[in-house]
């Protein structure tokens, strides 16, 4: 076991001083009180939990001296600790930020302040792709300008050859969001290439992706296998992001249609699918509600894999009276997952698979099969 030395203070892992059995015993148990009438599997784990982190968000602020650090809030605060030296954050994102903060500090760019709307740098988003180790970097800054733009992003990269792309987000608004709405490309393309079960997926600063990438193939293998698709099969993704189990599915279905509110995520669908040669399956950029009550046929199987707030009970509903075989349910947040199933009046729970994609902490992503009751 790795010792913390701001774990009673960050607010990001609960469980970085408990034995990693005990954490999958602990979260095994939480999804068996939620699904009491049904077995549950146990969770499947990591070989290695540690660095798991390939999505990094870090806030930045600056102490007496004005030297500037980054990291997590305390938790219940907006007090920033350092987490520079974090054990579930990729150890490269950790080089990242800390010569990030260094450099900020000798070119004198200063920390943005929340209260004051004064400053300049806000968080950094750090993606780092699993299959090629490269790096997506973005800046969000609360002010127009990124001060000596040219030799921040210069030395950043000779630092850093692996920072294949650098995007500036600008987000000055009162807001706990990271990400403002207004992006440009400092350096290199604006995006980066990740791959899961042989399918390559590009990956852009407003865009979905799973953050442990080990066990994200571990969820959607898992998924599919479940789904045990036909060749004469259609599907239905809700909540498709960048077309991820849509692809994955597209190779053993007839067709897949992805669903996903996210615009930007869209258009990364379609270049994913084009990418990979992939033309069974087609994308709409719909809000989930809407969608599904214009729809007229019905999918031999659905994929859900929504936000952490699940979905609406009209949706549930409607989705009920599709009457599919299948329904492959995959939550980041299993509270309301059970919340949503019990609105299906003619589905069964076949089979639940918790995977552990987020160790150190609370959270568990929870994969569930569920099959059409014959009367």
């Amino acid at each position: 076991m790795k010792y913390c030395p701001v774990y009673k203070k960050c607010g990001g892992c609960a469980y970085i001083n408990t034995e990693y059995a005990d954490q999958l015993k602990n979260k095994k148990e939480y999804i068996q009180s939620l699904f009491p009438k049904n077995n549950v599997e146990p969770v499947i784990g990591m070989k290695d939990p540690y660095h798991y982190r390939h999505k990094i968000y870090a806030t930045f602020s600056h102490n007496r001296d004005g030297v500037i650090k980054c990291g997590m809030y305390e938790e219940n605060t907006h007090k920033v600790i350092d987490t520079k030296m974090c054990l579930i954050q990729h150890v490269k994102a950790n080089d990242i930020l800390r010569d990030m903060c260094s450099l900020a500090t000798k070119m004198h760019i200063e920390s943005y302040d929340e209260d004051t709307g004064r400053g300049v740098l806000r968080h950094a988003y750090i993606r780092i792709s699993h299959a090629t180790n490269d790096v997506l970097l973005t800046i969000v800054i609360g002010s127009k300008n990124l001060p000596g733009s040219n030799a921040f992003v210069k030395e950043m990269v000779r630092m850093h050859p692996e920072i294949k792309s650098i995007v500036l987000n600008h987000n000055s608004d009162d807001t706990s969001m990271v990400l403002g709405k207004k992006n440009h490309v400092l350096y290199g393309k604006g995006f980066i290439e990740d791959e899961i079960m042989h399918t390559r997926f590009r990956i852009s600063t407003n865009t979905f992706y799973q953050v442990n990438p080990v066990q994200t193939e571990k969820i959607y293998s898992t998924a599919i296998q479940m789904a045990q698709l036909k060749s004469t099969d259609t599907v239905l993704d809700m909540c498709c992001g960048i077309g991820t189990i849509s692809l994955i599915a597209a190779k053993k279905a007839s067709f897949v249609l992805g669903v996903e509110i996210n615009e930007d995520s869209i258009r990364d669908a379609i270049g994913n699918a084009k990418r990979n040669g992939i033309k069974n399956a087609q994308f709409i950029a719909c809000d989930s509600e809407e969608f599904i009550e214009q729809l007229e046929d019905s999918p031999n199987v659905v994929f859900l894999d929504p936000p952490r707030n699940g979905f609406t009970e009209k949706f549930m509903k409607q989705l009920d009276h599709l009457k599919s075989d299948k329904i492959v349910y995959i939550s980041c947040n299993p509270s309301t997952q059970a919340r949503d199933i019990a609105f299906l009046k003619h589905y069964q729970i076949k089979k639940i698979v918790p995977v552990d994609n987020f160790p150190f902490t609370k959270h568990v992503e929870n994969v569930i099969l569920l099959t059409k009751v014959h009367n």
